[in-house]
């Protein structure tokens, strides 16, 4: 792999939480929950470079012992309002001092609170966007039977309404026959350096992704995202039978 090739990746583990306070650093499967996202960066072979993005001490601890790069993120980006861009471009700016990402490098978003992602996902997604050109690349998963055309409106007297035209349900009765659509499912998100930059500032706020987004596909059940105790407990179960399959029990 060239130099060039190399990509830089960014952890986003910010302390709070709505849903499920201190989740990065929750206990899962015996280990803290960003442990495991720190062990799928190291993996990756297309990434040269990572580090946390973080205000959580008990996350930074975790990220030093795992011997990666740890940049403070200040109170105003950890709020949970803040977006995510911004945090990634102040993450960049640390990670500037040490020593200068290139303008076109590719950089690697990862969320902390998934500690599930199937082998290979970070390197699919750098090498799409090397090989195409493009802006950026996401994960994404497929909606399964929560298809958008299935969607209703149900007002306080119990009446449905379609969320769209005026046909229920689009028409269309046999899940077979819904045209496939997907969502983003927090596996990976890599994005050009240089798409960040331009668009600082921008009030849009996905548009740091850029004019070309392209996306890589996921397996039901490939990517655990944790937002509450019940996504902690399906990622515990799913992590502790992958370490039992590992060691033959």
């Amino acid at each position: 792999m060239r130099a060039e090739d190399s990509a830089i990746a960014v952890i986003l583990a910010r302390a709070g939480s709505q849903g499920l306070p201190g989740k990065n650093h929750a206990p899962i499967a015996g280990r803290p929950c960003v442990s495991w996202t720190i062990d799928h960066t190291l993996a990756a072979q297309r990434v040269g470079r990572a580090g946390v993005s973080t205000d959580d001490d008990a996350v930074a601890a975790v990220a030093i012992e795992a011997g990666i790069e740890h940049w403070p993120r200040e109170p105003s980006l950890a709020t949970a309002t803040a977006r995510v861009d911004d945090a990634a471009r102040a993450a960049l700016r640390q990670a500037d001092e040490r020593t200068a990402v290139a303008e076109d490098a590719a950089v690697v978003l990862l969320y902390a609170n998934v500690p599930v992602r199937p082998t290979g996902l970070i390197d699919r997604a750098v090498t799409l966007l090397i090989e195409t050109g493009c802006d950026s690349v996401q994960s994404y998963a497929s909606v399964g039977k929560f298809h958008p055309a299935w969607t209703s409106r149900v007002d306080d007297g119990g009446r449905v309404r379609p969320w769209e035209g005026e046909r229920l349900f689009g028409g269309i009765y046999r899940r077979q026959d819904l045209e496939p659509a997907f969502v983003p499912d927090g596996g990976v998100l890599v994005v050009r350096r240089a798409c960040l930059d331009a668009t600082q500032g921008n009030p849009h706020p996905h548009a740091f992704l850029g004019d070309d987004h392209r996306g890589i596909t996921t397996e039901t059940g490939d990517v655990v995202d944790i937002d509450n105790a019940l996504d902690l407990a399906v990622a515990d179960q799913l992590l502790r039978q992958a370490a039992a399959g590992q060691a033959g029990l």
